[in-house]
């Protein structure tokens, strides 16, 4: 099972996140075969860190939940909250398959929230940009509750129209790039 999770940074604890940066990257190295895309979120100024995703493989939701709740960061309270969902792979790869590689261009995390109908199930056209694409579900994958897509934009009014607009309550778009280990 595909779980989309994603730590959002509380407000005053880059110093924390920059102290725990050798834990949490020894954390993620015991999932590394499980990852299916990973890295940081930023502020529009494209630096200031505002959050980590991780899109993971794992057995059943008590999993997911460890994974998510007990990673150093969120342990030591450097994150405010936590979204973890369900997640279907519609691309069927690993951000590391992406045919843009790891740099170039800028990298964008599109979330929308769902409001209504499943909306954005099927690939869009254009698929050269998308880097990791699928429908946030509920614990049992019956119930769509929105869509989160990591790809390569050259704004974010572009990230933003991967998804169809008026489908979602509200949409959301990160500055991201590739994690791991540098």
């Amino acid at each position: 099972m595909e779980y989309f999770c994603y730590h959002r940074d509380r407000p005053g604890s880059l110093a924390l996140r920059e102290e725990l940066t050798e834990e949490h990257w020894s954390y993620m190295d015991r999932y590394a075969k499980e990852l299916i895309a990973r890295g940081p979120t930023f502020a529009a100024d494209g630096e200031t860190p505002t959050g980590s995703v991780h899109i993971v493989d794992l057995p059943d939701p008590a999993a997911a939940r460890a994974f998510a709740f007990d990673e150093p960061n969120y342990q030591a309270g450097a994150f405010r909250d936590v979204l973890l969902r369900r997640w279907r792979n519609v691309l069927g790869r690993t951000m590391w398959d992406f045919p843009g590689g790891r740099s170039g261009g800028d990298r964008y995390l599109v979330l929308g929230l769902g409001g209504g109908p499943a909306a954005d199930l099927d690939l869009p056209t254009d698929q050269d940009e998308l880097i990791a694409y699928g429908p946030l579900l509920s614990d049992d994958g019956d119930t769509w509750l929105g869509t989160a897509v990591l790809l390569r934009a050259p704004d974010p009014d572009t990230a933003r129209a991967a998804l169809t607009p008026d489908r979602y309550a509200d949409i959301e778009v990160h500055h991201w790039e590739f994690g791991g280990r540098r």
